[in-house]
């Protein structure tokens, strides 16, 4: 059934309030700058835009670690930003959503930053200040540190890779070390940096496009044995490829096999940060003992309510409930 029953997401919501998430990876912040267009730039064919208002959202890992406060469980953030006004910005959002920060600070680099402009809802344009330059030396060291600074109990670790430099071999081994020491599941959201350097994973979430250029050959969604083999090939307990608007397919090896789930998205408005979505409920569902295969309807569930919004945001636990719901009442198509 494309959606989970009412009981799994009864429990998961009971469950919730009790589990604490470890998030690694790269931190951003999201800048909206909102306005209107009504003419042509006399200097070039662009909109000429009259910014009205500017938001600010986390994104990348933090985006993750926003969902999970979201969704009612702790979070822990470990990460890096630079020593700038948008590192501020970070740090104030983060306090602000309750999530445990225990970020890195880099001086010699600046904080990842995406600004977007925004007409009538729909993006025009965005221009984003960054470095992708891997850590080393002091940063790279502060945030291995974190990791080990960390203390009361974590369920589950997500690990978000945007190639922006946070996750070099030695964090990915402390994170990964971290999960399998005390013996949590670990999630992971690879990009094409470090896509081999995840074995281990409890479940490894590429979409489509990733594990495409990763592999050099077109994804096999429907063919369940060269889904398992790559599974068997990147190591990992559970693959997890998400496809856009057509769904999942999951490779988790035993007797389950490999299989699709459809999408249950009714409608896609915006698909900005429907990864994070995904690894944050799969995380979390599994950090509450919750198998693969329902954290994997959940987070489906949560991905179908997230594209419905614009830019980035976060899911709640009770708009997963009614996505569902609704789902389960509509009619069916002719």
């Amino acid at each position: 059934m494309p959606h989970p029953p009412e009981d799994l997401i009864r429990e998961f919501e009971r469950r919730c309030g009790d589990v604490r998430v470890l998030v690694v990876g790269d931190v951003m912040l999201d800048v909206y700058l909102d306005g209107s267009a009504s003419r042509i730039s006399p200097e070039a064919p662009v909109p000429v835009v009259l910014l009205e208002g500017e938001r600010r959202a986390l994104g990348g890992a933090a985006n993750v670690a926003a969902n999970v406060r979201a969704l009612g469980a702790a979070c822990a953030l470990v990460g890096c930003v630079g020593v700038d006004p948008a590192g501020d910005a970070v740090m104030a959002e983060l306090d602000r959503a309750g999530i445990d920060a225990r970020m890195a600070r880099d001086a010699g680099r600046p904080t990842s930053v995406k600004n977007r402009i925004m007409v009538r809802g729909q993006q025009v344009a965005r221009y984003d200040r960054e470095s992708d330059r891997a850590l080393e030396g002091d940063a790279e060291r502060a945030l291995i540190d974190a990791l080990a600074s960390l203390d009361g109990p974590i369920h589950a670790v997500a690990i978000e890779d945007y190639d922006k430099g946070a996750l070099t071999d030695a964090t990915i081994a402390a994170a990964l070390g971290f999960a399998a020491e005390r013996g949590i599941p670990s999630v992971v959201d690879p990009k094409a940096r470090n896509f081999f350097a995840y074995g281990g994973a409890t479940v490894f979430k590429p979409n489509r496009v990733e594990l495409a250029a990763a592999l050099r050959e077109p994804v096999r969604p429907d063919d369940p044995a060269w889904l398992e083999d790559v599974r068997r090939r990147l190591a990992c307990r559970c693959l997890l490829v998400t496809l856009g608007d057509a769904g999942m397919a999951i490779a988790a090896g035993g007797a389950g096999g490999a299989h699709r789930i459809p999408t249950v998205a009714r409608s896609v408005y915006d698909v900005s940060g429907a990864g994070d979505t995904v690894v944050a409920v799969l995380a979390t569902a599994l950090g509450a003992g919750f198998g693969v295969e329902d954290a994997a309807a959940l987070a489906n569930q949560a991905a179908g309510v997230q594209v419905g919004k614009a830019g980035v945001a976060t899911v709640s636990l009770a708009e997963i409930a009614s996505a569902a719901e609704h789902g389960r009442s509509a009619p069916a198509a002719p």
